[in-house]
């Protein structure tokens, strides 16, 4: 049994939730899978896994802390065994529409995955841009006054509230689907 370790910082609790449903698809895979939020709970040794998956959330550009923290510490290490990492964020699904969308999705792919891999002398099996959470309820007065502007525009592309001042953005399809794709790459 692939015995994989899922390490993630989040803000809000998507990432969190990712996580978990990266988890459940790769039990579904036969994998033995611990999940652990940075920020709670510090990691020693990744030398018992087969599989490290590293996730963050993505708040104004930006790689929580702890997760980048320990792809920094852990470079060596992660580097001799199979590494797939992900991100959070609302660049995911950009509001915008044709080319701009999709150059918007690229460069959140280029930004928060492959040069953070790259900082870290990383060549991950595989990266994930996953759609987040607006959670206007859990933002910060200046950061909710910031972003208000955006409720339109995500009512507009069609999501809609899934409890009062709260937008999925994520596609659970397509995160199940990375992680089949994850334990298929990993049993190579």
């Amino acid at each position: 049994m692939v015995k994989a370790l899922i390490i993630y910082g989040t803000r809000n609790g998507a990432t969190a939730d990712t996580s978990e449903l990266i988890a459940e698809s790769l039990r579904q895979e036969g994998f033995e899978v611990k999940v652990i939020n940075a920020k709670n709970e510090k990691i020693q040794s990744v030398d018992e896994y087969e599989l490290v998956i590293v996730g963050s959330g993505i708040q104004m550009g930006r790689w929580t802390n702890e997760s980048e923290k320990y792809l920094e510490n852990f470079q060596q290490e992660l580097s001799q065994r199979k590494l797939a990492i992900f991100v959070s964020s609302g660049a995911a699904h950009p509001l915008s529409e044709g080319e701009e969308k999709t150059r918007e999705i690229q460069d959140a792919r280029t930004n928060y995955l492959e040069q953070k891999a790259a900082k870290y002398n990383q060549k991950p099996i595989a990266l994930g841009l996953f759609g987040g959470v607006y959670d206007f309820n859990k933002m910060s007065w200046i950061l909710r006054r910031t972003m208000s502007s955006l409720k339109p525009q995500l009512e507009e592309a069609g999501l809609k509230e899934t409890e009062p001042g709260r937008y999925d953005t994520r596609d659970f399809d397509a995160i199940h689907s990375w992680a089949k794709k994850v334990a298929q790459l990993t049993s190579i």
